[in-house]
């Protein structure tokens, strides 16, 4: 018989590291999963469907981080993006949209986007990206 080992105490639990996102999509459904899955991460996150309601939440909540469709009622991604530019300070801006052509890219460019996400982004890419900007 082998004598007892006293273990030390395990670590403390730290706390998941937490980023507000703005999840912003046309389709309802998408927006909801998209935060379900991010709220499950670990992060603060609040939804809009359509521009002008994105850029109300935008000056109001102050995410870090922006997930940002670009086919948009009432304004398009990119006249969000380069509103919230010109009106909150230190956030990320990820185009997070189906169209991946030349032209779409350009106005993503354009909109100074800070980076570009090809639907449907891989989960754990996305999950990966998130953890390295939490604060």
């Amino acid at each position: 018989m082998q004598p007892s080992v006293e273990l030390p105490p395990p670590p403390a639990a730290r706390p998941p590291c937490s980023t507000r996102v703005l999840v912003v999509d046309d389709d309802p459904d998408t927006a909801e999963i998209t935060a379900v899955m991010l709220r499950l991460w670990g992060h603060e996150v609040q939804t809009a469907t359509d521009g002008p309601t994105a850029l109300r939440l935008a000056r109001g909540y102050r995410p870090q981080v922006i997930l940002l469709d670009l086919g948009l009622p009432g304004m398009d991604g990119c006249e969000v993006a380069r509103r919230v530019r010109r009106e909150v300070e230190g956030v990320v801006l990820v185009a997070l949209t189906g169209f991946g052509d030349p032209e779409h890219l350009q106005r993503v460019r354009d909109a100074q986007f800070d980076h570009f996400l090809l639907k449907p982004a891989d989960p754990e890419v996305l999950r990966t990206w998130l953890a390295g900007t939490a604060v």
